[in-house]
């Protein structure tokens, strides 16, 4: 039986070539194909090239999101996943086969539901190719852009909005891009030129990158260069590649840096005069895939090397898979007394990576008595070793066969923790069936779906699953022991998303895991369970934020404040948000507005959708800041971009009636406005029912209006209940009915609207004797105590117009309604504001309620 060998480490160390791991690449591939168009015409080849291509990233060892006929609602989520993966990675890759054309010099890819008949509708049905690439800078070392998009622009209309002016879209192609360090973008033909989609299943460059890229240890900009002269033989000179490139990194996409693996020392007893003798080396064991072949560097002295019958030489090439099968023949005398001997050699594979083997033998006598008593032993050795490598196959199958691991997502790579019961050299396992989603590893590499790995490195294997992803994935080994017994062994994978995730994770956070959830929507028990997270995964900046908006939901602001500021020191930009906002509302802090712009600035340049869209407001308005409406429309146009609506309703503001310089467009605001709706958000429903009641932008529609305040109602909009209410008041589009107009402005006023609460006092005024002055004087205060921009200055004047036992009445329910008395001092007028502001503080304890 072979052992390994310890007492020749000297000779190892003169004989073996060492192998020294590098870190593991992180490297995510996002693969889009849109063939199916709704509005313009069709591509054949987009959702077939997707396929392809993606298997080529998955092959290579990315972590590969894959799409088809996206539309752009599907884009966001998709792309912010993407993004959630790609945070920290070494090289981020986006793949993109469909429509796409160029305005003023800027590229758009098409989603599949995009019409494009306004000039306001590339804004929320396009997606800028800088807003992707600036995103994928902000997250990555390496970014990667491929494009087979280059088809004529299949719009009628010409012209449209880009940021504060109308432009003129191209016929054809893509524009050149400015690529900042570290970037390489790839496109299917030069700039301005048109690429094709080809007479067969894939595009001419799908096709020609898909046979390229997974060429071993080739650099990407040589892969191109072969992509090109493919393409263009091709097309017949049609269509030229073309790719701009600023990497001072190389980029590999088939990395094959890994050596075959084999056991660097092994011991033997050979008799002499038996014949050949079966050595029974380990098949060395390709750990990428592919073949191997061996050299023999050193041939025992003693004896000679058999293979078939045949003599092998020093120097002599043989194939990985019969190095098992090797024989060695020691001429009868040799031996008496014991002697030693060695075999050398080297294992190498299809590119470049190379491991020494070395089996050192004791030569013992095969004649007389004591060679027949050895002859005896080493056979029965022999099928002890074939008996016990069978049963150590079963043993690591069994160890693996119908095992289900549950697997948190977002957390990195976790460890299967997989206890196979053999150390034995001569077994291996050959990944069959690799998983759908996400990516294995070992500590010191990638696996792709062609990998192998030695028994001894099962126990490190990981697996990190895709964010977004939630299905169970299966992967399948082979185990086996050099050409002899081998067994299939399958498990399976589930990823599960941590109960803090669910509990407390923010819509928009580009390092979350969950479409998240507001403010208002944060439960109880959060607290307790991010706690756990945390103490779970004290690495994870995500959890310490999480945990900071559930403190902040329970109202412990000092705590939440402390984690949040834990989550940001970390590198969880959200919370760098969070703080800037605790700044802007002194929630637990002196309100400072240059501080909060800080925070707004530093997480907008990370890509924040909530850093932008503040920073841009503080911009575009001058709060805090030196106003620059150029720069914050631009971040407002950004965060709408990745589909945050509240981007969107500033924007519809700004729109709607011109603002700073930038003139009115009412088509322009009611796209923004209904791209909102689109995505849910109760405050556009609530801005566009105004829009329909008006006719501002689309045609008058009091219905559409109603319906939208409704749905913004049910939702818990503060001000839709304000907005209904004035129809039923004014008799439009519904019957006039002043009791269910009172109603509404009372649900306005709890959930904090002032200009519903000044409707209502109103409302109360105009019944003239029949008025209540107590309550006219009770919305009052209500309208003062919540109007902390000023924006309803006539409510103090109206206010002071009541007498004093109206105003005592007022007084004297609302301070009954208080559960804690309150220290009151000043006018009766101050006392009323005051106390009607802890009355609604009382019934809302949460300043990010709405």
């Amino acid at each position: 039986m072979l052992r390994r060998c310890g007492f020749v480490a000297a000779l190892m160390l003169a004989c073996v070539t060492t192998f020294d791991a590098s870190a593991v690449e992180r490297r995510v591939a996002f693969v889009i194909g849109n063939s199916d168009y709704q509005e313009i015409s069709a591509l054949k080849n987009p959702a077939k090239d997707v396929v392809d291509v993606s298997n080529t990233f998955r092959a290579a060892g990315f972590d590969v999101f894959v799409a088809s006929n996206l539309t752009k609602l599907q884009f966001e989520d998709q792309f912010r996943n993407y993004l959630a993966a790609v945070d920290g990675a070494d090289v981020a890759v986006v793949y993109y086969s469909g429509h796409g054309f160029q305005i003023g010099g800027e590229n758009f890819l098409i989603p599949v539901d995009a019409s494009l008949k306004d000039a306001a509708d590339v804004e929320v049905q396009a997606i800028k190719l800088n807003d992707v690439l600036q995103q994928m800078r902000s997250k990555s070392k390496i970014q990667v852009i491929i494009l087979d998009a280059c088809r004529n622009n299949p719009f009628p209309r010409k012209d449209y909005w880009l940021r504060d002016q109308l432009l003129t879209a191209s016929g054809t192609g893509l524009a050149q891009i400015r690529s900042s360090l570290n970037t390489l973008i790839a496109f299917a033909t030069e700039p301005g030129a048109v690429a094709y989609d080809g007479a067969g299943d894939l595009s001419p460059f799908s096709l020609a990158f898909s046979r390229r890229a997974l060429a071993p240890n080739q650099e990407i900009r040589t892969v191109m260069s072969a992509v090109r002269r493919d393409v263009v033989e091709a097309t017949k000179g049609l269509q030229v590649p073309w790719e701009n490139s600023s990497l001072i990194d190389e980029v590999v996409l088939m990395r094959r840096s890994s050596r075959p693996s084999l056991p660097p020392v092994l011991e033997k007893v050979v008799l002499s005069g038996a014949g050949p003798v079966d050595l029974n080396l380990p098949q060395p064991v390709e750990v990428d895939g592919g073949t191997i072949t061996v050299s023999i560097d050193r041939p025992p002295a003693l004896g000679r090397l058999m293979l078939d019958g045949k003599v092998v030489e020093a120097g002599e090439l043989i194939q990985g898979k019969d190095l098992p099968r090797l024989q060695l023949d020691i001429p009868k005398g040799t031996g008496e007394p014991e002697e030693m001997d060695m075999l050398v050699y080297a294992a190498r594979d299809n590119w470049g990576g190379e491991a020494k083997g070395m089996l050192v033998f004791r030569v013992k006598s095969g004649e007389g008595a004591q060679g027949e008593q050895v002859m005896a032993a080493l056979e029965a050795e022999q099928k002890q070793q074939v008996l016990q490598r069978g049963i150590h196959v079963t043993g690591a199958a069994e160890a693996i066969e119908n095992r289900e691991v549950d697997v948190p997502v977002g957390v990195g790579a976790v460890a299967l923790n997989l206890d196979v019961p053999t150390d034995d050299a001569a077994v291996s396992l050959k990944v069959t069936n690799y998983p759908a989603t996400g990516t294995l590893s070992l500590p010191d590499r990638a696996l792709s779906p062609e990998s192998s790995l030695t028994v001894g490195e099962v126990e490190g294997l990981r697996y990190e699953p895709q964010i977004g992803a939630s299905a169970p994935v299966e992967i399948a080994f082979e185990i086996r022991a050099d050409s002899g017994a081998s067994k299939p062994a399958k498990m399976k994978l589930s990823p599960s998303v941590d109960p803090c995730d669910l509990a407390a994770g923010e819509p928009l956070d580009l390092q979350g895991v969950v479409p998240g959830l507001l403010p208002n929507e944060i439960g109880a028990d959060a607290v307790k369970l991010c706690e756990a997270a945390v103490k779970a995964y004290p690495d994870v900046a995500r959890f310490r934020y999480e945990l900071g908006r559930a403190l902040l939901a329970a109202g412990k602001v000092d705590q939440a404040r402390k984690a949040i500021q834990q989550a940001a020191d970390r590198g969880h930009v959200r919370a760098v948000f969070e703080l800037g906002y605790l700044y802007a509302t002194g929630t637990g802090l002196a309100v400072d507005r240059k501080q909060a712009n800080t925070f707004y600035a530093a997480a907008a340049d990370k890509g924040d959708p909530y850093g932008m869209t503040s920073w841009g407001r503080a911009l575009f308005h001058g709060y805090g800041v030196e106003r620059d409406t150029g720069k914050g429309l631009d971040l407002l146009l950004k965060a709408a971009a990745m589909g945050h609506t509240y981007a969107m309703n500033d924007l519809g503001a700004i729109f709607t009636e011109g603002r700073n310089g930038v003139p009115a467009d009412q088509a322009r605001a009611v796209a923004f406005l209904k791209a909102g709706v689109q995505r849910q958000d109760m405050y556009s429903m609530n801005l566009l029912g105004r829009n329909y009641l008006s006719g501002r932008g689309v045609e008058r529609d009091p219905k559409a209006a109603l319906e939208l305040f409704q749905k913004a109602i049910d939702l818990g909009q503060p001000y839709a209940p304000g907005s209904l209410a004035r129809m039923y008041r004014d008799g439009v589009g519904v019957e006039q009915n002043l009791d269910e107009a009172q109603r509404l402005f009372e649900l306005a006023t709890s959930r904090g609207d002032q200009s519903g609460a000044y409707d209502r006092a109103a409302l109360e005024m105009q019944k003239g004797d029949k008025a209540d002055q107590a309550v006219a004087v009770r919305f009052l205060a209500f309208t003062v105590a919540l109007d902390l921009r000023n924006e309803l200055p006539d409510a103090r004047a109206t206010l002071a117009k009541f007498g004093s036992k109206a105003k005592a009445a007022a007084l004297k329910q609302l301070r009954g309604e208080l559960k804690s008395k309150i220290p009151l001092s000043g006018s009766v007028d101050k006392q009323l504001v005051k106390v009607a502001r802890a009355v609604w503080e009382q019934a809302n304890p949460r300043r990010d309620l709405f």
